[in-house]
């Protein structure tokens, strides 16, 4: 589990075939203290798995899942990418819940500075663009981002230039290809409500507005 906060940056120094797979070695830009084999990583938001680690060095094999679902797939050597380690329950949750579980892929459309922000539309499928919510949160390469609007095929997102500094959106451009992970949340609501009216056809109760306020949700 992470938290969107991303700690710094890292490359990717060498790419290759591991069966239908790829095992990727990258160079940390910070110091990986305390970081073994078998840790969790967040590469650009992907939750990856720790096999080899010397110095601010470490090695990740991608499976073919996440090669279909993120931009894994077309990563190149000297690519940048954003790095957190999975947090511990001990500290501040700055961000929010991100599992590193990648649900697709968005395309950055434009950019565009307004004050000191960078305001950036991200072009999405309706299948992920039904979990988003205006002021709602998402992780884009991994970066916790809150929702400004929103719609079926897009949203954006004010980046500070804190953020911009620091990861890598600062400097992703039009046409980019970026890593998604919507909010949890919305996607344990839809299954539950899914299972609720799937149940329903054989008990011949229904989710309504009564039963939203009997249970406390209105």
């Amino acid at each position: 589990m992470f938290t969107g906060i991303i700690e710094g940056l890292g490359t990717i120094t060498e790419l290759r075939q591991s069966d239908q797979g790829k095992r990727l070695a990258l160079e940390a830009d910070f110091v990986l203290d305390h970081t073994k084999i078998g840790d969790s990583i967040s590469v650009s938001g992907a939750c990856l798995t720790v096999v080899a680690i010397e110095g601010k060095c470490f090695k990740v094999d991608v499976s073919p899942e996440t090669l279909a679902r993120t931009t894994f797939g077309r990563s190149k050597i000297g690519d940048r990418v954003n790095l957190e380690r999975a947090l511990r329950l001990s500290g501040r949750i700055d961000g929010h819940l991100v599992s590193g579980h990648i649900d697709g892929m968005g395309t950055i459309k434009h950019k565009k500075n307004t004050g000191n922000a960078i305001i950036v539309t991200i072009g999405v499928p309706e299948s992920l663009s039904r979990y988003m919510i205006k002021k709602g949160s998402v992780a884009v390469d991994g970066i916790s981002l809150t929702i400004n609007n929103c719609g079926r095929d897009s949203f954006d997102v004010s980046i500070i230039p804190h953020t911009a500094k620091l990861t890598t959106i600062g400097f992703n451009k039009v046409g980019d290809l970026v890593n998604i992970e919507t909010d949890m949340i919305g996607k344990y609501v839809e299954r539950f409500v899914t299972e609720r009216q799937y149940n329903d056809k054989e008990t011949g109760k229904s989710v309504d507005m009564e039963f939203l306020a009997k249970t406390g949700f209105l």
